[in-house]
């Protein structure tokens, strides 16, 4: 697991409000008066947090709803420019400590406004707190570069005026947009206009598609709006055709899929959570990374899974025995993906992320050679024993 956390991460699909610490949601809540909390022992309200995320897989039938239930106390504590900040640097520094490089983080501004600030206070709070977070992260010797996607509710109306605000802050620290939330009865195609809008500005967006709903949202998010890369994508497994001999048959929208390198940000543990896939061992990026889709691992919401992208990988090295290259395809695969421009991603990529797996290589070369200088010597000795 050390080498798992050392190793270079690169997450794609982190909700900003989906990864708080349990202490600072009771702390918050203290301060803002908020009394709804279901726990006010940090410990105890992270298990509250992920057995309510649980719910859905294990009750069968809530879904994806009910998973989004856990959102309105995370929400609810973060109203205020205060508590944005603080969020978000504790949200920079937690990835850091934890092997991520490069994160993109998502959230929804329109939901931070209950306190009076506006759409503008709301980024701006949350940007300069990942800047802190990153500071505060290089101070205890971690380095990670960290860029805001705005998220525009799926059954809201805000989308075109939340992609504006992503296109005014494009250079000042967000680097796309996303919409999230239910997926049954609010497709993609309600919100055109904030896509149409984007493409002429030659600006970045990702869509959730394929977790909750099937491939019509998928074709939807990729054919209508246009979408660089999925939120999820799990149910494109549905497009693919495994025979009894192992033979493999794409349908026209999965090869579409993977002709066209379109990223997939597979989030595994909240997949199990939402009833999207039903254990690690039978995930669908098993078979999506020996196909060569352009598949990345992401936590999607690190309070509600109890997860960590170190944990994320742990569950795919024991259910498919994956090695550190494995792990260095999915993060490449992540950069290669990400929203930032060219150059950027290429230095990170070959500066960054190659050598810090080349070194964690070389590591588990010499221990090799010393276990079996080890065992060697002892060898001798006891055939010196025995010649004695």
């Amino acid at each position: 697991m050390d080498h798992i956390r050392r190793a270079p991460k690169a997450v794609l699909h982190d909700h900003l409000d989906g990864g708080l610490r349990p202490a600072t949601i009771v702390e918050l809540a203290d301060a803002v008066g908020y009394g709804d909390l279901p726990e006010t022992d940090p410990a105890q309200l992270a298990i509250w947090f992920r057995e309510a995320a649980d719910s859905p897989a294990l009750e069968g039938g809530a879904g994806l709803e009910r998973y989004l239930e856990t959102f309105a106390h995370t929400c609810a504590v973060m109203q205020t420019r205060d508590a944005l900040f603080r969020v978000a640097a504790e949200c920079a520094e937690d990835l850091a400590a934890d092997g991520v490089v490069y994160a993109e983080v998502r959230y929804a501004p329109e939901q931070h406004l209950e306190a009076g600030l506006t759409l503008e206070e709301v980024v701006e709070a949350v940007n300069e707190g990942f800047r802190e977070g990153e500071r505060r992260a290089l101070a205890a010797g971690h380095r990670i570069r960290v860029g805001a996607l705005l998220t525009a509710m799926r059954h809201a109306a805000r989308s075109l005026e939340i992609a504006e605000l992503a296109n005014r802050y494009r250079d000042l620290g967000v680097v796309g947009f996303d919409i999230a939330g239910a997926e049954a009865g609010f497709p993609p195609t309600r919100h055109l206009d904030a896509f149409e809008y984007l493409k002429r500005e030659n600006n970045h967006f990702t869509i959730h598609a394929g977790e909750a709903f099937g491939l019509p949202s998928i074709w939807q998010a990729l054919q209508w709006c246009g979408a660089d890369r999925l939120g999820h994508g799990v149910r494109l497994i549905d497009d693919i055709q495994v025979a009894h001999d192992g033979s493999v048959k794409l349908g026209r929208l999965a090869a579409y899929v993977r002709d066209k390198r379109v990223p997939l940000e597979m989030c595994p543990t909240s997949n199990l959570q939402t009833g999207a896939a039903p254990s690690y061992a039978e995930h669908p990026i098993g078979l999506l990374r020996r196909l060569h889709f352009r598949v990345t691992v992401n936590t999607d919401n690190r309070l509600m899974g109890g997860t960590s992208m170190s944990q994320e990988f742990a569950h795919l090295v024991n259910a498919f025995g994956y090695t550190l290259d494995d792990m260095q395809w999915f993060t490449v695969n992540a950069m290669k993906s990400a929203f930032i421009p060219f150059d950027e991603r290429l230095a990170m990529i070959n500066d960054v992320i190659k050598p810090g797996y080349a070194e964690l290589k070389s590591e588990w070369l010499f221990r090799q050679a010393a276990a079996e200088t080890a065992v060697a010597s002892e060898s001798t000795r006891d055939q010196g024993v025995g010649q004695g």
